[in-house]
């Protein structure tokens, strides 16, 4: 069993690794990103804070609106009542964090929470995985330890300070940022020799 599972391993990273090195600039452009956006949140955590709470209000009132249209055009009538409900819920969402933004800051910040720990193993699962086909197979894993670690200290602590916890988001955006950057690189390297 062992055995086998070894195998199904090493041959997921042999047609993984070579599409990661293949695409090495997704790495770096997903750094660059992050450390623009912790720049941006460190020195302006509450107009991070509000514009988050502004484009999540906005995504969700435009996209109950395109639900409710489809429902309304569904010949399907289960299709339409579930449709219409979602379209429904998410103008209400969207309205509610419009209306009340501090309670919408401690909602996103769980969900944001949720997000970072789920990536984290993901990528720590990952990072395992590869650990025979590449060399640096640990930046991969420290960005998975830390996505998991940043995880839990949000959902342990969401309504703990927003500006606080922006500012932590900010931190982990840097890092994870710069972690990414060098990861690519590495992959840029692998896949010169490749």
């Amino acid at each position: 069993m062992a055995i086998s599972s070894g195998l199904g391993a090493a041959v997921v990273a042999s047609r993984v690794l070579p599409a990661l090195a293949r695409h090495w600039w997704v790495f770096l452009l997903r750094g660059l990103v992050g450390v623009a956006f912790g720049l941006v949140a460190f020195f302006y955590p509450v107009a991070t804070l509000y514009t988050f709470i502004v484009f999540y209000a906005v995504f969700s009132i435009v996209d109950g609106v395109f639900a409710f249209l489809s429902a309304v055009r569904q010949e399907n009538m289960g299709a339409r009542w579930w449709l219409g409900l979602i379209g429904i819920l998410s103008v209400v969402a969207g309205l509610a964090a419009y209306l009340w933004p501090g309670f919408t800051a401690v909602a996103l910040l769980t969900l944001i929470g949720i997000w970072a720990l789920v990536n984290g193993v993901v990528e720590i699962v990952g990072a395992i995985r590869l650990r025979a086909e590449i060399d640096n197979e640990w930046l991969l894993l420290i960005h998975g330890i830390l996505s998991a670690l940043f995880g839990l200290i949000v959902l342990a602590h969401p309504s703990g300070g927003a500006l606080a916890l922006i500012w932590f988001i900010a931190a982990f955006a840097l890092v994870s940022g710069s972690v990414l950057i060098v990861l690519s690189f590495r992959l840029k390297a692998l896949a010169s020799k490749a």
